[in-house]
């Protein structure tokens, strides 16, 4: 299309989903008139992506940011689109946008879930723009629409177990042509697949332990609390923690609870649902608990069901899991041991662990459902990537809000992030 220069914008994408959802977008912005350009970086970004518009980069990593400036000059790009907002790659990427002037759109699993994906102008959690000021979320709320959060487009495994196997065995069958490339996963993908046919194996006889060991545990009178772990190598751990391993936060929620929680109170470390088995989490919690004199009050659940342990638990640990919004709404006190976009003062109980462990505080009901509507209405969409009626839906969407005018920048967007302090404060590394 024939458009003025300030009409025409030109977006540069760069890693997305592990599925067509960007290539779809991408389809519908040059379809209204803008420029496109792709970067892939492997043979599974190819995959999902090849053809007009895009260009491969197979640079070393160290040079690649000097090889963005030059895309970003040479096509005037004005919008730069990535999935996840610190892969090494893309925080680069985001790092040479800011500095020019370019908006730069982060999109991620929903918040909502299910049937929901994140969007969000400049960064995720420590780097989200999403204001942390109640007074400043009831306003956005007071101003929005009550949302429709019923779940929608059901995720399928196999469909997620699909598009991931054919990313990554795409990306060892052409390593040759991209040979300087690094994954942003820290696990090989065929040692992953090795352990996830392990736990798949014994998956009935785990859930089967695992609901008996809660319904015990939901029969006892004392109080417990609740800590949701988070796949080890998750990049909310990585780069937006204090804590360079998941286990090293584990042992420092058993250390602090060893030391300062009541002695009739317990600890349940449940295992995440995606958890591949690298660690055993039976052994390594069953010992650091047992070196600190807790081994009878420290437990492992490695499956369950969160909704039934929240109901009744005195509390929730976590580093900065969206299992946090399930406690919330729950009304379950929560305990944030890092950034996260949910950390509010009213919806989690920002204490110390030490003291929380006595005295955790419930949530504010009013301000959670204020939370909720802001949320929906700013940096959440309808439709996801693991449902194919869902990613119809999330092309719709997605497409919608990038084309939306990049300046005025919304009013409710916050510069600088308003974590970011807070959470540099705690040692993360941003």
């Amino acid at each position: 299309a024939d458009k003025s220069k300030d009409a025409q914008r030109h977006f540069l994408f760069l890693q997305g989903p592990l599925s067509p959802l960007y290539r779809r977008v991408g389809k519908a912005l040059w379809s209204a008139g803008h420029g496109v350009t792709r970067v892939n970086f492997c043979g599974g970004d190819w995959l999902h992506w090849h053809g007009a518009g895009t260009t491969a980069y197979r640079g070393r990593r160290s040079d690649w940011r000097a090889h963005v400036a030059n895309l970003m000059e040479r096509f005037d790009v004005s919008d730069l689109v990535v999935h996840g907002d610190t892969r090494p790659y893309h925080r680069e990427a985001v790092l040479e946008a800011e500095g020019r002037g370019i908006s730069v759109h982060v999109t991620e699993l929903g918040l909502l879930r299910p049937g929901f994906m994140t969007h969000e102008r400049g960064g995720l959690v420590t780097l989200s723009r999403f204001p942390d000021d109640p007074a400043e979320i009831r306003e956005i709320a007071s101003r929005a629409d009550v949302p429709d959060l019923s779940p929608r487009y059901p995720g399928s495994f196999a469909l997620e177990a699909w598009q991931d196997v054919t990313y990554h065995l795409t990306n060892l069958a052409t390593w040759p042509l991209f040979p300087r490339h690094e994954r942003h996963t820290p696990q090989h993908p065929l040692a992953d697949y090795a352990r996830w046919c392990v736990r798949l194996a014994g998956a009935s006889a785990r859930r089967r332990r695992a609901l008996r060991e809660q319904d015990e545990l939901l029969r006892e009178q004392d109080p417990f609390f609740v800590f949701p772990l988070q796949v080890e190598g998750d990049y909310q751990i990585r780069s937006h923690s204090p804590f360079a391993t998941m286990a090293e936060a584990v042992q420092h929620v058993i250390a602090s609870f060893a030391c300062t929680a009541p002695e009739r109170a317990r600890l349940v470390v449940k295992t995440h649902p995606l958890d591949n088995g690298v660690r055993n989490w039976r052994v390594d919690v069953g010992k650091s608990a047992r070196d600190l004199g807790v081994g009878e009050r420290v437990s492992v659940l490695d499956g369950g069901e969160l909704g039934e342990l929240l109901a009744r638990a005195a509390g929730c640990v976590t580093v900065n899991s969206t299992a946090g919004f399930e406690a919330f709404l729950a009304g379950t006190p929560v305990n944030l041991l890092a950034s996260a976009v949910f950390d509010v003062e009213g919806v989690v109980d920002r204490q110390p662990l030490e003291t929380f462990w006595h005295e955790p505080c419930p949530p504010d009901a009013e301000l959670v459902a204020a939370l909720l509507r802001a949320l929906a209405t700013t940096t959440q969409f309808r439709g996801t990537i693991h449902n194919p009626a869902g990613l119809e839906v999330a092309v719709e969407n997605l497409t919608k809000r990038l084309l939306r005018p990049a300046t005025p920048a919304p009013s409710w967007l916050c510069e600088p992030p308003p974590r970011l302090a807070r959470a540099r404060a705690l040692g993360v590394p941003l």
